[in-house]
């Protein structure tokens, strides 16, 4: 299990260095990418929420393009990264991705699972989904499709799982940070404490 970002289209970006990756694919994020890999993770979060400002309360975009492009990710009370968890069976190889509107900043519905109603979904086309039967948990790559692909495992892997991918976003973010502080100094600390929401972490 990692978390995942969907990549969208990159053609002409050059506010920053970025990294290839396939548009509207899935790519995992930890404390181990390279840095043109960060500058990609930090583009695809940060378009996500490039939404110009409506009659809401939020300020103008500033004049320069880099306080442009960050400007509704700095600004937006709730941010969206599109996104979530990538679960993997190493057994039978079914692998299981976040749906359309599932965001990375949600992951922690993955709990829900172990300690609420003991189901959760992930997004739609598919539509991806966890339930909890006893000490069992069933992730389903399409809970729509009858017969599709299932995972299964012990709710308690379930939780070591949540764990890693935990430390994960958290070692994504401190890699962020130390990049943002040598690349954007001038936006270091707010987009910081903007990806920190769009992971779903606490302030570090």
């Amino acid at each position: 299990m990692q978390p995942v970002l969907e990549a969208g289209p990159a053609d002409g970006f050059a506010l920053w260095p970025a990294a290839e990756a396939e548009p509207f694919g899935f790519f995992a994020i930890n404390g181990e990418l390279t840095p043109a890999e960060i500058g990609t993770a930090l583009m695809c979060v940060a378009s996500c929420n490039d939404l110009d400002p409506e009659p809401d309360g939020r300020p103008p975009r500033p004049a320069d393009p880099i306080g442009a492009f960050l400007h509704g990710l700095l600004t937006f009370d709730t941010v969206f990264a599109a996104g979530g968890l990538e679960v993997v069976d190493s057994a039978s190889g079914v692998t299981v991705l976040p749906g359309c509107c599932s965001g990375l900043e949600e992951w922690r519905d993955w709990y829900d699972v172990l300690d609420g109603g003991g189901s959760a979904g992930f997004g739609h086309d598919p539509d991806a989904r966890a339930e909890r039967q006893g000490d069992t948990v069933r992730i389903f790559r399409d809970v729509s499709q009858d017969d599709g692909p299932v995972i299964e495992l012990p709710a308690d892997e379930l939780r070591r799982l949540l764990s890693g991918v935990e430390r994960d976003l958290t070692g994504f973010r401190d890699s962020a940070a130390g990049w943002l502080s040598r690349q954007l100094p001038g936006h270091a600390a707010a987009t910081t404490a903007a990806i920190e929401r769009a992971l779903g972490l606490p302030p570090a």
